[in-house]
């Protein structure tokens, strides 16, 4: 019997905790800046783009496609992949692909969020669509 995968708890802080006060809803959230317009994520408080601090949480689609990804043959808790996806919102969210064949893994890939539990707020993964 294989045991189940246990994963870290994500610790936050007050700029993100609404992204993790979310999770527990299932919600993706990412940050757009009522400034220029552009949406960013990892959240934060000040757009990446224009440096403004006019900037709302918006809850994305969770969808998006691979941008590019790392297949990680060899560590200690077995083979892994890990990529950047590009929401259909347009921001690009490290992240690991799970819950797939990780040989049929490829650029261009949909994609869609996965909710993985912790003993706090779940963690987002992405996964095939």
């Amino acid at each position: 019997m294989t045991e189940a995968k246990k994963y870290p708890t994500p610790v936050g802080n007050p700029e993100s905790q609404p992204f993790w006060d979310a999770a527990k809803d299932g919600k993706f959230m990412i940050k757009r800046c009522t400034t220029c317009g552009e949406a960013h994520f990892f959240p934060r408080a000040i757009c990446p783009f224009c440096f403004s601090d006019k900037t709302e949480w918006e809850q994305s689609s969770g969808e998006g496609e691979i941008y590019t990804y790392s297949h990680m043959r060899k560590s200690a808790t077995g083979p892994y992949v890990i990529a950047y996806v590009t929401l259909k919102e347009g921001p690009s969210v490290q992240t690991n692909i799970v819950d797939c064949d990780l040989t049929t893994v490829k650029i261009g890939q949909k994609v869609k969020v996965v909710w993985k539990q912790t003993d706090g707020a779940p963690l987002p993964f992405f996964t095939p669509a």
